[in-house]
Order: structure tokens, then C-alpha cells, then sequence
């Protein structure tokens, strides 16, 4: 690990965590919320790939629940979207947008699985609150990351093409 990933992993740890924090639209029935955290999640993942997008969906994710008063969510948070990123960088980082899309769609199916897992058993609130929070909130989400996050970086790397060397 350079000084330079370094840097880029604390810098997207934080864009990720402000993207988590800047919008929250809170579900009642298991105290998450929908939030813009995807769109920076995959967006690190694509342009500097696996291991910063592991680390900033990760960490950034569960910071921004421990400041934002969802710590009980910070581990999961931390697994989902870290291996989110992880998965997604692994398939999509450096390459067209079909790729970065199927990067995104297993990235996501990788989320969404942690989230309904951890809130329907670990956490106890049942396959119905779990499955009611996948599609009002999980699901619009990672949609929501796709469709912003791929045009974004096809649009950073024209405009800055020594990202692409990453």
C-alpha cells in the first residue's frame, strides 16, 4: 500500500461517509434508512478499484452510522459494504460500462443479501420487516448507485485520464 492509496482510501472513506450522512430517509419498522452511500461505494470501487472500494464502502458506511445514531448498524454496514465494493472493483474497475454494470448488479445482490440476513436473523426482526426494508429502501439504493455512479466514472475518467491507470 502507497502513500498515495492511502490518501485515495482516507479521501473516499469520507466522501463515502458524507454520502451516507448528507441524505437520510429513515424506514420505522427496522430503523434503517435510505441513503446515498451506493452511489460513492461504487464509484470507488470502478475508478481505484476493489481494495479502496472494500475499505471506503466499509469503513465510511459504518462511521457515518456510528455518527449519524445508527451504531447497531456499523458492523453491518461495515461487511455489506465493504464486500460490496470488494465485488464490485474486482468485476467492474478499469473497464466498460457493461462490466462496471455487472459489477454493480453482483456487488449489490452482495448487499442486499448481508442486509436482509443480518436484519432478518442476527438482529431478529424477521423476514418481513428484512424483506419490507429490501424493497422500499435496500433495493432503490443500489439501483440509485448504478445508475449514478457508472455514468460518473466514465465521466472522471475522460476528464482525468491518468484514473484510468489505476
Amino acid at each position: 500500500m502507497t502513500i498515495r492509496r492511502i490518501a485515495v482510501a482516507g479521501v473516499m472513506i469520507a466522501v463515502v461517509a458524507v454520502f451516507t450522512l448528507a441524505i437520510r430517509v429513515p424506514f420505522a419498522p427496522t430503523r434503517g434508512y435510505f441513503n446515498l452511500s451506493d452511489v460513492a461505494v461504487f464509484f470507488a470501487s470502478f475508478a481505484f478499484g476493489p481494495w479502496i472500494g472494500l475499505i471506503a464502502g466499509g469503513i465510511g458506511t459504518a462511521l457515518a452510522d456510528v455518527a449519524g445514531g445508527y451504531a447497531m448498524y456499523a458492523p453491518l454496514s461495515f461487511l455489506a459494504h465493504g464486500l460490496e465494493g470488494l465485488v464490485a472493483g474486482s468485476i467492474g474497475k478499469g473497464r466498460g460500462v457493461t462490466t462496471m454494470a455487472l459489477g454493480w448488479a453482483l456487488g449489490a445482490l452482495v448487499m442486499l443479501s448481508f442486509y436482509f440476513v443480518g436484519e432478518a436473523f442476527v438482529f431478529g426482526m424477521g423476514i418481513g420487516a428484512a424483506g419490507a426494508e429490501a424493497l422500499t429502501i435496500n433495493i432503490p439504493q443500489v439501483v440509485a448507485g448504478g445508475l449514478v455512479s457508472i455514468p460518473l466514472t466514465i465521466a472522471v475518467r475522460k476528464a482525468y485520464p491518468p484514473i484510468t491507470a489505476w
